[in-house]
């Protein structure tokens, strides 16, 4: 259990994702958490189905909190953090999910010894299987950083990257859920094509996906090791990966992590040019 109070900026998805989570493995306490947003009927379907508390005015969230988590847009964050700097002092926790923004510009604003935690789950942990990578600031203690670890750890796995790292992790596991969902989608229509029902098209390739990580990350095995005990001489499956290699489908998600990975680095530079 963490002894804390913890404060949600911003009440969306992930937001609700980690109260859940924190709620669901008992490592808080629904009136140790707050929930901030600007709609109101949010706040109460949050209240309503988690018992936690609620408000619009994100002051008196963070005045009363002893973490706080950014849980809005990027867009959003220079703007949220004018307005709350002056209830930021050293004794707060501040961990951001906020895609691309640094800790020196969440600095700027909040003060140089800001003990800060920047993060990039997924979207997956809307269902306790997300992937997040974790980078303390300078001020952050390691005991800062066990607690944000905790509370990510309550949706699914976590890892510690150092910041420079972060845009990557970003293009890589924060934007990957698209990739994934654009391959399912694929692999349905395909089904769908040589005959199968749209339903049992898309159950076999969700499954088939979601057990291929399972397979690869209980064995431990390469990859490359599990594709090959796939792949028979003369077999359907090296037929169908013949064909994928054809169409550039490695060189192709190559290219769309390294896009998106420019883009997270794009909206970091944007955000420090605003600060």
């Amino acid at each position: 259990m963490l002894d804390k109070t913890i404060a949600f900026l911003g009440a969306g998805n992930m937001a609700e994702a980690l109260i859940k989570g924190l709620l669901r493995a008992g490592n808080a306490k629904p009136e140790s958490i707050i929930a901030t947003g600007r709609r109101g009927e949010r706040l109460e379907t949050l209240q309503r189905t988690y018992g936690v508390r609620t408000t619009q005015d994100n002051l008196a969230a963070v005045r009363e909190a002893d973490v706080v988590v950014l849980s809005v847009k990027p867009q959003a964050l220079d703007k949220l953090l004018m307005h709350v700097a002056t209830a930021v002092d050293p004794n707060k926790l501040i961990i951001s999910v906020a895609a691309g923004v640094p800790i020196a510009a969440m600095e700027r604003r909040l003060g140089a010894g800001a003990r800060i935690i920047r993060t990039m789950p997924n979207t997956p942990s809307l269902v306790g299987m997300g992937a997040c990578a974790l980078s303390p600031g300078e001020h952050a203690s390691e005991a800062d950083l066990a607690v944000a670890t905790r509370i990510f750890q309550s949706v699914g796995t976590t890892t510690v990257v150092d910041e420079n790292l972060l845009d990557a992790v970003t293009g890589l596991s924060g934007s990957g859920p698209a990739y994934i969902f654009l391959i399912i989608e694929a692999l349905s229509d395909a089904g769908v094509k040589v005959g199968l029902p749209r339903y049992t098209a898309l159950k076999l390739a969700a499954q088939t996906v979601l057990g291929s990580a399972q397979l690869l990350i209980e064995t431990g095995a390469h990859p490359g090791q599990l594709k090959d005990q796939v792949t028979s001489p003369g077999g359907t499956a090296i037929a169908g990966l013949h064909t994928l290699e054809a169409g550039g489908l490695r060189t192709t998600l190559i290219n769309a992590v390294e896009a998106a990975t420019r883009r997270a680095k794009e909206l970091g530079e944007q955000f420090l040019e605003k600060s």
